[in-house]
């Protein structure tokens, strides 16, 4: 890179050019530059050095300022409905609020183990305890699972909670938030996310497309027997519940390609979700799909104190018997429900999968700056 310093003026044939008095040498390169008519083309390159993908590729650069404007637009459309963004602990005494397996490190100085959150939801639910009635958190969770199209250790998230509202007023406002991402990026996709986004229950779309009915069949013996004879793959071990959230996983989400809304999951996969109003066996629960993959999880929160006590007795006893996904027991959670939540929705949408759908783009890699990789050989 040179600096230069001189007079502007028009050559003979109009074009404007520098009568160059000075020159500097602002940066030094070492290397050669990507070579820039085929672009960076060998894909560990491109995500391992980002810098060499975006000084070749205008497209790159383009997505990332897209996504940029994306995230501004939630921002906006959060802030704009008086939401508060708040900012709670990364490292945490007790990781909790979704299912998966955290990182764990050492705090010398306080001479304890600690974990990297794997969501914001219980810090944000005593936020709303406190009197922040609309609270919202964006910013990265850690999980310590496997990589994959749709998986990262490390990610974006955004949750968001409102008092007084539950999981169909989080829909629409959801189906709103989603809308004013697109538009501050300047989506213009193939796939329609105008509202209102279609609509499917759980228990219904899993009947509908493998025959088997869950709740015909409620213990595990049961529903491992419905799946073999449909010839479905049972896998070996795990709950009812895992054997359900089985069949959503591989035989339903591939098939939600347009924005649809999975309404009203079993209470045994939604441990602090409030239980549905005129269905006990259900709790008030969806998740929305696009693409073929999950990008959001909302709730009714449960805000009994006593029954999230319960719930969470039973992950113990879960995890006694090798869940390693259950949710841990949260005393302090439970005691700062018992001064009293009021009723709230609440949601948690993975920024980068978002971006993959407003992008068409396949892999989380492609949306995230500097993925997590394998060492370098």
């Amino acid at each position: 890179m040179i600096g230069v310093d001189g007079v502007a003026f028009r050559t003979r044939r109009g074009e404007l050019t520098l009568c160059v008095k000075e020159l500097a040498l602002l940066a030094k390169s070492l290397r050669p530059p990507p070579e820039k008519h085929h672009g960076l083309r060998n894909v560990e390159t491109r995500f391992r050095h980002r810098e060499l993908d975006l000084i070749a590729s205008e497209e790159t650069r383009a997505l990332f300022v897209a996504r940029a404007k994306a995230i501004a637009g939630i921002r906006r459309f959060l802030d704009d409905a008086d939401f508060v963004e708040v900012e709670t602990p990364i490292l945490q005494p007790v990781y909790g609020g979704a299912n998966a397996q955290p990182f764990t490190t050492h705090h010398n100085a306080l001479d304890r183990e600690l974990y990297l959150r794997i969501a914001t939801e219980l810090y944000l639910k005593r936020c709303m305890i406190g009197g922040l009635e609309r609270v919202y958190e964006l910013g990265k969770d850690f999980r310590n699972e496997g990589t994959s199209q749709k998986h990262s250790p490390e990610f974006t998230m955004l949750e968001f909670y409102e008092a007084y509202a539950d999981y169909k007023d989080i829909a629409t406002r959801v189906e709103a938030l989603v809308a004013a991402a697109a538009g501050a990026m300047g989506y213009a996709g193939e796939v329609d996310f105008s509202r209102p986004w279609k609509r499917e229950t759980l228990a219904g779309a899993i009947l509908v497309r493998t025959g088997v009915d869950i709740f015909e069949a409620r213990d595990r013996a049961s529903l491992a027997a419905a799946m073999a004879q449909r010839n479905l793959k049972v896998p070996p071990g795990g709950s009812w519940a895992q054997l359900v959230d089985d069949l959503v996983t591989k035989h339903v989400e591939p098939t939600l390609i347009e924005p649809t809304f999975l309404f009203d999951y079993p209470v045994e996969l939604s441990p602090f979700a409030k239980r549905h109003r005129e269905d006990d066996r259900l709790a008030e629960r969806w998740e929305a799909y696009v693409q073929g993959m999950e990008i959001a999880n909302a709730f009714t929160e449960l805000n009994d104190p006593d029954d999230q006590r319960a719930r969470l007795e039973q992950q113990r006893t879960d995890a006694a018997a090798g869940d390693e996904e259950a949710q841990p027991y949260d005393e302090a959670f439970l005691q700062a429900l018992e001064q009293g939540m009021p009723p709230t929705g609440g949601v948690g949408i993975g920024i980068d999968r978002l971006v993959m759908a407003l992008t068409g783009k396949r892999s989380i890699r492609e949306v995230v700056l500097f993925p997590a990789m394998r060492s370098a050989l």
